[in-house]
């Protein structure tokens, strides 16, 4: 270096200390759940079109019990064995020490047409899926989706709770507004929420509300019986757009997220957030999940027996598996 000159040093990536713990890794000992499918939802709601779908059932699952529900919205994406969440791990591991209930974890991909190709971890479907109407909107239309179509299987192929406080629907980026917007409109079936990167943003038409919107409705509607777990970062797109450009509040994930965690907790809402350094993306919350899914599901049952033997070993895989 020639002297008096300045080093020039690249900004350290705002993802880069964000890494997956050992709960979202298999462990030896850990029995895995499986994951079954795919099984194809053909769409009344959405004509034309049908929704790709996985079910997760832990090896603790028993079909003489009920067992709680998670539903992961931009299912590739939580399930990637080895993506940025691999949720299943998450479940495995947490079902076995008891830290959350016995739960099936169903991981759907937004809707699409015969002539479009299945969402998948490169195209999550903004360009050639149904997933910016399903997800973007704020309507009950993807409500009744998950409600009117998806649980009725369910509930005919497995013995799953329909306690809507046994009920818990997450995602990430639209997919995590999409989930907000399931629980904002059936309370009565869902009331767990999971938000990461949560695009409560505007990305409809400029005569349609935008998730934006939410801030101002929570607030000015009636309080819904809806726990939530809000995530996101300083470096999510803050309303320039990717290539930059004028700066526009409605379209600032960072700025709206925590103004709808503010209105959230104003109306007095059972909510819990966490604002890191990352991008938009899944890195912190990956690296968070294991505690985002332990605090929604914190007042699971539980036995205070000393004398419990069961309740104080590991969950065992169920004897009917």
């Amino acid at each position: 270096m020639l002297p008096g000159a300045l080093a020039q040093t690249a900004a350290p990536d705002p993802d880069s200390q964000y890494r997956l713990g050992p709960d979202s890794l298999q462990q030896d000992g850990v029995p895995h759940g499986e994951i079954r499918g795919p099984f194809t939802l053909p769409s009344k709601v959405y004509p034309g079109t049908s929704h790709t779908y996985w079910v997760y059932v832990p090896a603790q699952y028993d079909p003489a019990r009920a067992a709680a529900l998670m539903i992961y919205n931009d299912g590739h994406a939580f399930m990637a064995p080895q993506g940025d969440l691999r949720v299943q791990n998450v479940m495995d591991n947490l079902i076995y020490r008891r830290e959350i209930p016995v739960m099936i974890g169903v991981f759907i991909n937004p809707g699409h047409t015969p002539d479009q190709p299945e969402p998948n971890d490169r195209e999550w479907g903004d360009r050639n899926s149904n997933r910016p109407v399903e997800y973007n909107s704020l309507d009950d239309r993807y409500a009744r989706v998950i409600v009117d179509e998806l649980l009725p299987v369910l509930y005919k192929d497995y013995n799953i709770s329909k306690d809507p406080e046994q009920h818990g629907i997450a995602g990430s980026s639209s997919g995590a507004i999409a989930a907000f917007t399931v629980a904002w409109e059936q309370p009565d079936r869902f009331r767990k929420v999971l938000s990461s990167v949560g695009s409560f943003t505007h990305l409809r038409p400029p005569n349609e509300r935008g998730g934006d919107s939410y801030a101002d409705l929570v607030r000015g509607s009636e309080k819904k019986p809806i726990r939530v777990f809000l995530q996101d970062g300083r470096n999510d797109l803050r309303g320039t757009g990717r290539d930059g450009g004028p700066y526009d509040q409605s379209r600032d994930w960072f700025f709206q997220n925590v103004r709808l965690m503010k209105a959230l907790i104003d109306k007095g809402y059972d909510v819990n957030y966490a604002w890191g350094m990352n991008k938009h993306g899944q890195k912190m919350s990956g690296a968070i999940w294991p505690d985002m899914m332990r605090w929604l599901w914190r007042d699971h049952e539980v036995s205070t027996d000393p004398n419990n033997a069961v309740e104080r070993g590991f969950n065992e895989p169920a004897k009917s598996n």
